[in-house]
């Protein structure tokens, strides 16, 4: 198989524009291609592959089974005949997650341009519904280096938990609270 420029394949190129595409519908803008999602994010399969279609990004369901379960971020649910995505949305959705106990530590990907904000205000959710933590320093390096050079910060869910912050985890394992106070960021130096 022959690859591009950047080392993927033409699958691998369509599989990552695929993904960018229902991010883009299902967390950011449904009524761009027509969709509305119902009250907690999901819209049913066939309405989404027949809007991508009529905007002219015409896509199988067999794609789309492939992106949902390819994706390595894991983004996307299907449950039957319903989609939505994971979580990340800046458009009104309640995900329906339940309460969950965090570790005692969780994690923020970042870049050091943000710190003397995050210092100042804590994480705050910025344009989505939640602040979103990695329940590990990997998944947080590679969540910072999105932005560029990536700074990690440990985040003591634990306190903040017994503090009385809700904690809820998406399908993909990504952590959810509504923002995270200075205090229970440990930064880099302190």
């Amino acid at each position: 198989m022959t690859t591009g420029p950047s080392g993927a394949s033409p699958d691998e190129r369509r599989t990552v524009k695929v993904s960018k595409y229902l991010s883009k519908h299902l967390r950011h803008q449904p009524e761009r291609i027509g969709l509305t999602l119902d009250a907690n994010g999901w819209v049913p399969v066939e309405e989404l592959l027949r809007a991508a279609g009529a905007h002219g990004f015409p896509l199988t369901r067999a794609e789309l089974d492939h992106v949902v379960a390819a994706n390595d971020k894991k983004r996307f649910a299907i449950d039957g005949e319903r989609i939505r995505a994971s979580q990340g949305h800046t458009v009104e959705v309640d995900l329906d997650l339940p309460a969950a106990q965090p570790p005692e530590y969780l994690y923020h990907g970042t870049v050091a341009g943000n710190l003397d904000a995050i210092r100042s205000e804590g994480l705050r959710p910025m344009s989505r519904h939640d602040v979103h933590l990695s329940p590990d320093r990997e998944t947080a390096t590679r969540v910072g280096a999105r932005r560029g050079r990536p700074v990690v910060l440990p985040v003591h869910a634990g306190a903040l938990h017994r503090a009385g912050h809700v904690f809820r985890v998406s399908a993909n394992g990504v952590w959810l609270t509504a923002s995270v106070p200075a205090e229970y960021i440990r930064f880099p130096g302190g």
